[in-house]
Formats: C-alpha cells, sequence, structure tokens
C-alpha cells in the first residue's frame, strides 16, 4: 500500500470522529451544552452549536485534504482543550453510587487520554502534509 494511500486512510479516520461529533451537536446541543454549562463556561447553547460547527467543518476539511495543516493544528489545540477542561477529574454525579462514579471517573481519563492521542496525531499530520490525495496537493 503506498504512502499516499496510507495518509488518506489515517485522515478518514482522524476526521470520522470529528465529523459525527459535529454533527451531532448541531441536531442535538443539549448534552454539550450541559457539560459547558457544568465546566463554568458562559453561554453553553451558543458554544456547543459553536462547537459543533467547528467539529464538522475542520473534520470535512481534513476528510477531502483542504487547508489541511491549518486545520490539523486547530483541531489539536481544540482536542487538547476539551481533554482538560471536560475530561480531566474525577467525576461526581450525587445520584450515582460510588461505584458507578469510580467507573466513570475510569472512563472520563480514558477520554482524556484518546484526545491527547488524537491531537498527536492532528500534529504529526500538520508536519507532514496530507499527502497526494487531497485537495492541498491537487492545488500545489
Amino acid at each position: 500500500m503506498s504512502q499516499n494511500v496510507v495518509v488518506l486512510i489515517g485522515r478518514i479516520l482522524l476526521s470520522i470522529m470529528f465529523i459525527t461529533a459535529g454533527f451531532g451537536k448541531l441536531t442535538d446541543p443539549a448534552g454539550t451544552a450541559g457539560m459547558i454549562a457544568n465546566a463554568g463556561w458562559p453561554a453553553p447553547t451558543v458554544l456547543a452549536y459553536l462547537a459543533g460547527i467547528f467539529e464538522l467543518v475542520a473534520g470535512l476539511a481534513v476528510l477531502v485534504g483542504f487547508q489541511t495543516k491549518i486545520a490539523a493544528y486547530l483541531l489539536a489545540a481544540f482536542t487538547l482543550v476539551t481533554a482538560f477542561v471536560f475530561h480531566s477529574g474525577a467525576i461526581n454525579i450525587p445520584t450515582f453510587s460510588p461505584e458507578a462514579n469510580g467507573l466513570l471517573t475510569v472512563f472520563n481519563g480514558l477520554m482524556m487520554m484518546k484526545n491527547i492521542s488524537v491531537a498527536g496525531g492532528f500534529l504529526v499530520l500538520a508536519a507532514f502534509g496530507p499527502g497526494a490525495l487531497s485537495i492541498d496537493a491537487r492545488r500545489a
């Protein structure tokens, strides 16, 4: 398999999560708005919609390889911010048992590590480019 095909597959895999998450935020922002409100940020519904638009547009840009370096750097920053703001620390839902909160805390830590790893993938993509099978390569 050629290197360009591997990079294309990598772009597809990196973008899927953001395209689907962005679409989900735009069609049902309540869950994301709740997380944003719980973090103490202002205008949670507006921020949920903005996050959805950003994830969808940036994810599509990575998918097709358009302005890939910019999109990859922005998505790396976005995933690091969300990792540390929304996925660090213990979960304590008062109506849940200590065991359930413990399990959710473990899951939250895994989500944080996933975001940090995804950010690493985006930084590699930003540094080395989208490959020949991209809009960026056709425009060069």
